[in-house]
């Protein structure tokens, strides 16, 4: 798929992955960052129910990349509203999912934002998330948590702190970028397996977000870096 002939020349379409977005997501603006317009999911049980019925024999993941999360959103609106933080920088969004954070890293001034994610179905979502922003990210199918984050200024990570399998990969691969010189910074709304200890916040933002995935209409957000 993705590929179809037309009078005699191979003509390149969308991908699955990107059907399947433009298909089952609108444009909206995310109330803490409503610069931006992301594609993300009307009703968040329909997509994940479709997700799960055009999707799941894949064994992908839910679709965490079509909704602003708590901790997407504020460390979005942190770095817009401080770019000194990205401009000029080469930048790494780890877990990007919509790619809120990439896109808004490029917006302040990042001379290079490379958003990551699993997901291929993520990845498509954020090219396309970009390109409407009018912005260029680099979405490449590398697990970094491997590869590690060498040669990036920045790394911004948001809402990564969920599960325990993913904080305690997480956490270790955001420290190493840090003692390998990168600035990290994360967003998290109290999720259970936020680092404890060696961490300070930077800000603070009351983000809306849909209870449908959230158990309240407001979280209480912060933007952390390491000490």
């Amino acid at each position: 798929m993705g590929n179809r002939h037309r009078h005699g020349r191979t003509v390149s379409g969308p991908s699955r992955e990107s059907a399947f977005v433009l298909r089952e997501t609108r444009p909206h603006a995310p109330p803490l960052v409503p610069e931006l317009r992301l594609r993300l999911a009307d009703e968040a049980m329909d997509l994940w129910q479709a997700t799960e019925a055009d999707l799941g024999r894949d064994g992908l993941p839910p679709p965490f990349w079509a909704f602003a999360w708590a901790g997407g959103q504020a460390l979005a609106r942190h770095v817009l509203d401080h770019p000194e933080v990205v401009r000029g920088a080469r930048v790494l969004d780890f877990a990007s999912g919509s790619g809120i954070v990439a896109i808004a890293a490029k917006r302040a001034g990042a001379r290079q934002v490379v958003a990551t994610d699993i997901d291929p179905y993520a990845r498509a979502a954020i090219l396309i998330n970009a390109a409407d922003n009018g912005v260029e990210v680099e979405a490449p199918d590398v697990d970094y948590l491997d590869q590690g984050a060498a040669g990036f200024d920045v790394v911004l990570a948001g809402d990564v702190f969920y599960e325990r399998p993913m904080a305690s990969r997480v956490e270790p691969f955001l420290r190493a970028a840090q003692a390998g010189g990168a600035a990290v910074l994360f967003g998290d709304p109290g999720r259970a397996y936020l680092p404890a200890t060696g961490i300070a916040p930077l800000a603070t933002y009351e983000v809306p977000v849909p209870r449908a995935i959230e158990d309240r209409d407001v979280r209480t957000t912060r933007v952390w870096r390491f000490t």
